[in-house]
């Protein structure tokens, strides 16, 4: 790959200047932040230190954190707080609803912290989400990034039965580093969610992630991109990895945006529907940009690859 290499013992390397943010100066930005915390809601935006959310929020647009900001889990690139997680609020599917209302928002992305004190994972805290939404405009696109449920069928039915348009799982790294990037996770188990889900509902449309400069080889990151497309993953991001604090596994390489360019021309050549490739991607990054109705009906006909 071509890339700026860093040393790992450095906690904050100077960053190249094609991953720099502008903070915002929008109105829209700060009405968006005020009505988050109006609804006491939490966002993956603010909790993951997303580099995108200036510019998200600066267009009304937000991603849904739904069950709490405690994670049973403690993935070395994740800045979400690894804690006891606090029992589900109730009311808090009405409160995402109400927020989509406001926002008049057409494409919504629901994600949520993995609770594996649970028995059901929370899959039933976001399906009572999605038929939240759901009540507030019919024609709104609904797209989940769940956990991985441990691979549990009955967590899957309960989502998908809830009717999302798209369904995103990230693989996040290549195999070989899975162990170290995130120990409680396996990277054949996340393949097994996203394959699972396309035999229980072929017309949904899958989606994943893999973050860029952790250590990962070009071969590793073809080979995963090859796991995905036989899992019949549609749809993908490439993003570069961003270390949230000293913490957090270290940056072992910045990539150039040309290389992610040329990823994404390798993706579409693989067989994906649609990629989204970049140095400040991530998995709800211009999320609206496509239409998954129309891929799901593609889909539903038989002409994806890999189906």
């Amino acid at each position: 790959m071509s890339c700026t290499k860093i040393d790992p013992a450095l906690h904050q390397a100077r960053k190249p200047d094609w991953i720099r943010v502008r903070l915002p100066s929008n109105p829209v930005f700060f009405s968006t932040k005020a009505l988050v915390s109006d609804l006491k809601l939490h966002t993956v935006c603010e909790e993951a230190q997303c580099p995108n959310r200036w510019e998200c929020w600066s267009q009304g647009t937000a991603t849904f954190m739904i069950a709490g900001d405690r994670c049973t889990r403690a993935c070395g690139f994740c800045a979400v707080t690894t804690a006891k997680p606090f029992p589900l609020e109730a009311d808090e599917p009405q409160r995402v609803a109400e927020a989509v209302r406001r926002m008049r928002l057409k494409h919504v992305v629901v994600t949520a912290v993995a609770r594996d004190d649970l028995k059901d994972g929370g899959a039933e805290h976001f399906a009572r989400t999605i038929r939240a939404i759901r009540e507030v405009g019919a024609e709104i696109n609904i797209e989940v990034l769940t956990p991985d449920f441990h691979a549990k069928d009955d967590c899957l039915e309960v989502v998908i039965a809830a009717g999302p348009q798209i369904f995103n799982h990230n693989l996040e790294t290549v195999e070989r580093l899975t162990p170290v990037v995130r120990s409680r996770a396996k990277y054949r188990r996340s393949l097994e969610v996203l394959a699972r889900v396309k035999q229980l509902a072929p017309a949904m449309v899958t989606k994943s992630g893999l973050m860029l400069g952790l250590g990962e080889t070009e071969p590793e990151l073809f080979e995963a991109m090859d796991d995905l497309r036989e899992a019949g993953v549609q749809v993908l991001t490439l993003g570069q990895y961003l270390r949230p604090s000293p913490q957090h596994l270290p940056v072992v390489e910045y990539i150039h945006p040309e290389v992610f360019e040329r990823h994404k021309e390798l993706a579409y050549a693989k067989g994906f529907d649609f990629v989204t490739s970049g140095p400040l991607v991530r998995s709800s990054y211009h999320a609206a940009d496509f239409d998954p109705r129309a891929l799901s009906r593609k889909t539903a006909l038989g002409s994806v690859h890999g189906e």
